[in-house]
């Protein structure tokens, strides 16, 4: 269907009638209202995007959402968009995820969608804790973390999301969060524009297992001076004044204080299509050798081209059946070693 006959959408008619079974407060109600905003600007019609969970709270998703969907098995997710995807690549394909559905038992499958690149787009929704099982460490979760399962404290080291994104080879990566509804739409956009894995971690609240978790960067009186937004083509400025920024020395970024005579024109300029300091990016805020404190980036991290899984499988097949023929099925699972007993 071409995209002159879909229907004009709204937010609305992708909302269904089921009853939205999170915690009052979760952050999960922000991302799926910012999810059904930004569908009907995107040019599909309902009956061709596909929504796929696998285990936890915000595999819940698929129900709410008013297009078909899969609620799928613990870690699964990446595995069964990638087949629905070969078999299907005209539909827009989105994974919802979280941090211990896709980076625990799902690990596995979760580097190999992006290694691969499949035209779908992931959501990892990012609270650092595991909510639907009551409390206990994610792969996201902090040293030291004190849960239901880690009583004396997490002595594991975390997983950074979108650096090991950017190790899978992911051709899209950005960071974005529930409390940011403008910033999440943008993000969500975009993501579904770029031809690839797009890979969009979302910091987002339990408020009842982990609450304020991400408070620094979401509240008015700490986001400006601990998160900082990039865009591509601009400076990295940010503080309550815009009075900071960031430079690098080398491959070391370092705060400078631009009301103390540092200058713009020696900041860091954001460049999406950098895969060595998107590196760096994403690991700004936890890398020890870095000096002071640095504020923690949201944005699109990195974006590059590459040809699709599904695309080139498609290609394959055509060139096979063009030089071989279509083939015969019962030739094929005969095999060779087949051999006739007649009859005396």
């Amino acid at each position: 269907m071409s995209t002159d006959t879909v229907p004009v959408l709204t937010a609305k008619d992708f909302a269904t009638d089921q009853e939205v079974r999170w915690c009052p407060g979760c952050g999960d109600y922000s991302i799926l209202a910012q999810v059904q905003k930004t569908l009907p600007g995107i040019g599909v019609p309902k009956e061709n995007i596909v929504f796929i969970s696998g285990i936890g709270c915000s595999s819940r998703f698929p129900y709410y959402v008013n297009t078909y969907g899969i609620h799928s098995i613990h870690g699964r997710a990446a595995a069964i968009a990638s087949g629905l995807k070969a078999a299907r690549p005209e539909l827009s394909v989105w994974i919802i995820t979280g941090d211990g559905d896709s980076l625990s038992i799902g690990g596995n499958h979760l580097i190999h969608l992006l290694r691969r690149n499949f035209d779908v787009n992931l959501l990892l929704f990012n609270n650092q804790i595991y909510g639907l099982t009551k409390g206990q460490y994610s792969p996201t979760s902090e040293q030291q973390k004190i849960t239901k399962s880690t009583p004396a404290g997490s002595i594991d080291h975390p997983f950074n999301p979108a650096a090991l994104a950017l190790g899978a080879d992911a051709t899209f990566v950005a960071r974005s969060m529930d409390r940011d509804p403008k910033h999440l739409q943008t993000t969500l956009a975009r993501s579904h524009q770029h031809k690839g894995s797009s890979f969009v971690e979302i910091y987002q609240n339990c408020n009842i297992f982990n609450d304020g978790a991400f408070e620094i960067f979401t509240e008015k009186s700490t986001k400006a001076d601990n998160a900082i937004f990039v865009e591509q083509g601009k400076p990295f400025v940010f503080g309550a004044n815009e009075n900071k920024g960031i430079k690098l020395d080398g491959y070391k970024p370092i705060i400078v204080d631009l009301e103390q005579g540092a200058s713009k024109d020696d900041l860091w300029i954001h460049d999406e299509h950098d895969f060595y300091k998107a590196q760096i990016l994403t690991r700004m805020f936890d890398d020890p050798t870095f000096e002071g404190h640095m504020p923690r980036p949201f944005g699109v991290f990195y974006e590059t081209e590459r040809p699709c899984y599904e695309d080139l499988m498609a290609e394959q097949i055509e060139n096979i059946i063009a030089t071989k023929g279509k083939g015969n099925l019962d030739k094929l699972l005969k095999g060779n070693e087949v051999w006739e007993i007649a009859d005396n």
